[in-house]
């Protein structure tokens, strides 16, 4: 890393202003922050409490995401590699054109973003479309509001919800069956072209047929649905490490997972002929996927710790309510992004309601 370093030093007056590439200072910064800690303070959120800063935090949830890639590889193959680079190469297109424009740096947070989008969506969409998902969350959902720490809602989300209305049939139609035995699809190609072959329905989809799928065969991951989203100890796995290092605040967590299977429970109690139990509910769909990797984002959700329960207690019941009443099969996405509008609110009420505590006290 020494020799690495040394490269560096000596390039870096190319890159400077007045240098001959001085264009290109955005990308070598992003390069020199990847391999060496910045020594510099936070000026926009998230903020932290320790020592850690942002590229520490986006590596902690890159190796909480690895259970989950792990699992994603065996059960539906390896398009998702192809899936991965096109995310990365789209998305990461518009951070560099952004920061090249406004001449800042290349923050961290897209090494994130680029990962998580591939696995919150179906396996076999077609890859143009990966593309012009995350291009379009990176840049309506980021950018607009002036780029990383100023984002009102989750990139991730915003480019799954465009392609969600725009292209409804192909990212809820013709959804992969994972594969069994020793290699699973490891060595499986499965594309737009040849899913016909392999497709089934989604547990939520088989749900609203009044078909409720094997709780053992959701917890392992061996069912259809989205690539990072299926297997419930995989995501569990990267969720506790989340919580262990901090990085992700357990309010939010308990909080989605406590009221939509408190919901859930009550539902389930009142008619069983119509409604599941609590434990499918949490192990369907991208429901943990959703409260440990996509509510937690510091920048989206609420700084205060009792605006944390009520951002997670309302995104836990739109996402159980949207579920059983409405004519979508999932409702995570549509909770957590109306959970980001509220953040804001909801520290600004808590922060109201603590002044005025500490004034009458005076």
């Amino acid at each position: 890393m020494k020799v690495l370093q040394r490269v560096l030093e000596t390039v870096r007056p190319n890159f400077e202003e007045g240098g001959k590439l001085s264009l290109f200072n955005p990308v070598f910064k992003a390069m020199e922050n990847f391999f060496f800690a910045p020594a510099a303070t936070a000026m926009t959120a998230p903020y932290v409490r320790d020592p850690l800063d942002i590229k520490r935090i986006m590596s902690a949830v890159v190796i909480a995401i690895l259970p989950c890639l792990a699992a994603s590889f065996y059960f539906f193959g390896l398009r998702l590699v192809a899936m991965i680079v096109v995310s990365y190469a789209a998305g990461g297109a518009v951070e560099v054109i952004f920061a090249i424009v406004r001449k800042e740096e290349i923050n961290e947070g897209f090494l994130v973003t680029g990962l998580l989008f591939p696995l919150i969506l179906p396996p076999t969409l077609p890859l143009w479309m990966v593309g012009v998902g995350v291009a379009f969350g990176v840049f309506v959902g980021k950018e607009l509001f002036g780029g990383t720490g100023r984002n009102i809602f989750n990139p991730a989300l915003v480019g799954r919800c465009f392609l969600a209305l725009a292209y409804p049939a192909a990212m809820s139609g013709n959804w992969t069956t994972a594969g069994g035995g020793l290699t699973g699809r490891l060595l499986q190609y499965v594309g737009a072209s040849n899913v016909d072959a392999v497709s089934s329905a989604t547990p939520l989809v088989l749900a609203k047929q009044g078909q409720l799928e094997e709780l053992s065969r959701m917890f392992l991951g061996n069912t259809s649905g989205s690539i990072g989203e299926t297997s419930a100890v995989a995501i569990i796995l990267g969720g506790v490490f989340l919580l262990f290092t901090r990085v992700a605040n357990w309010r939010t967590v308990v909080a989605i997972l406590g009221s939509s299977a408190l919901l859930a429970e009550i539902l389930y109690c009142a008619q069983p002929e119509r409604f599941a139990p609590a434990l499918w509910h949490l192990s369907a769909g991208s429901l943990l996927f959703g409260a440990f990797f996509m509510a937690t984002d510091p920048v989206t959700s609420p700084v205060t710790n009792v605006g944390k329960w009520f951002y997670g207690i309302i995104i836990g019941v739109i996402t159980l309510l949207i579920r059983n009443f409405s004519g979508y099969v999932e409702g995570v996405m549509f909770a957590i992004l109306l959970g980001n509008i509220v953040a804001p609110i909801l520290d600004e009420i808590v922060f109201k309601v603590r002044f005025r505590r500490l004034a009458s006290e005076e």
